[in-house]
């Protein structure tokens, strides 16, 4: 199997989406159901549903057979997925989010439209943060519907669990390190980032998640996670190279990254770098959403100049490397898999979205 026979389950997994939409807006109270349909709009937007696939993968990877038995699994990282973005964007206080307005700004909008009482800002940051703990439980709920015995399917929910704990790790330290200065944050503490939260959630955990639904035991997955963890932490960094902006026309994305003051490598090793007069015109960028259109380009030219982003560009390389040089060296994973691997590799690290 390659990745485009698995991108073909993705109708059934948005019927398996919208299914568990209809079911929770049936099951709610009708107070609620409007609500419940602000999620289903959220996810029902689309996205790249690279983690939906990954556990696809997994379950593929391990038994050579159609993964049409996890899809619900897949769904459910999707409802995780969901709940990660709707508290990023809180966090992150974004005003997009797969080409509308974040959960959190509709909400306030609506305040205000209705005239509600208090502060529409609050109204929406608060029903926001509500809305994300309801991708929860639609989490667990999918998880549970996989089709797959119920060993299998209680080792999946302990992955999710560990999931969920390092994720949130993750955003605890990244949270952290945008309260620094940016002479004081290391690469080690990027990656730690890169390692406990996107890598877990992105790459590690979907993948095995499907694999242990699929039978494997868990300490038979040494050496898909390390692959899993090379990869995702270079899928990160590929996204912290199109979130400043590289490669945007292409990508469509912006410099979101450094008016948001995110400490990507990029402005760690940019930082690190850079002249005095260099690190005034990074500074001047950093966490300042009214930063112009020329303070930003020259923010990335300094980026450009001091080498930081050919030096990100060489680390996601020699992760990419180290990775797949563990999928050829591995005697667990079987051989038949280790193309679909590599197409995973190569999909995630040299998108351009």
């Amino acid at each position: 199997m390659d990745l485009a026979r698995l991108y073909s389950y993705l109708p059934a997994l948005e019927r398996e989406l919208k299914s568990d939409y209809q079911g929770a807006r049936r099951d709610a109270p009708r107070s609620v159901r409007s609500f419940v349909e602000t999620n289903r709009e959220f996810t029902l937007r689309g996205g790249k549903r690279f983690r939906a696939v990954l556990v696809l993968a997994g379950y593929h990877v391990v038994t050579g057979r159609d993964p049409g038995p996890v899809l619900p699994a897949a769904a459910a990282l999707e409802h995780f997925q969901s709940w990660m973005l709707i508290h990023d964007d809180i966090i992150d206080h974004s005003e997009q989010r797969r080409g509308g307005p974040t959960v959190h700004r509709s909400m306030a909008a609506s305040h205000r439209a209705q005239r509600g009482l208090g502060a529409s800002e609050d109204y929406g940051t608060g029903i926001g943060i509500t809305l994300g703990d309801l991708e929860e439980p639609a989490t667990v709920a999918a998880l549970l519907r996989a089709r797959a015995p119920a060993a299998a399917r209680l080792a999946a929910l302990d992955e999710y669990v560990r999931m969920t704990r390092l994720t949130a790790y993750g955003q605890l330290l990244d949270i952290r390190n945008g309260t620094r200065p940016a002479a004081e944050v290391t690469e080690h503490d990027v990656l730690d980032v890169h390692r406990l939260k996107s890598a877990i959630y992105t790459v590690v955990s979907p993948l095995r998640i499907g694999a242990l639904l699929g039978g494997r035991p868990p300490g038979r997955l040494a050496d898909l996670e390390a692959y899993a963890t090379d990869i995702g932490v270079a899928f990160q960094l590929r996204d912290d190279v199109l979130g400043t902006g590289f490669d945007a026309d292409q990508s469509g994305k912006s410099s979101n990254d450094l008016v948001e003051g995110k400490r990507t490598l990029l402005v760690v090793e940019a930082w690190k770098r850079a002249s005095p007069s260099d690190r005034g015109r990074l500074d001047r960028v950093l966490g300042n959403p009214n930063a112009t259109p020329e303070d930003i380009d020259r923010a990335r030219e300094v980026i450009r100049a001091t080498g930081s982003l050919e030096y990100s560009e060489k680390r996601i390389a020699a992760l990419t490397r180290r990775g797949l040089g563990r999928v050829e060296r591995s005697r667990t994973l079987p051989g038949r898999s280790k193309p679909l691997l590599r197409e995973l590799a190569d999909r995630l690290v040299r998108r351009k979205s």
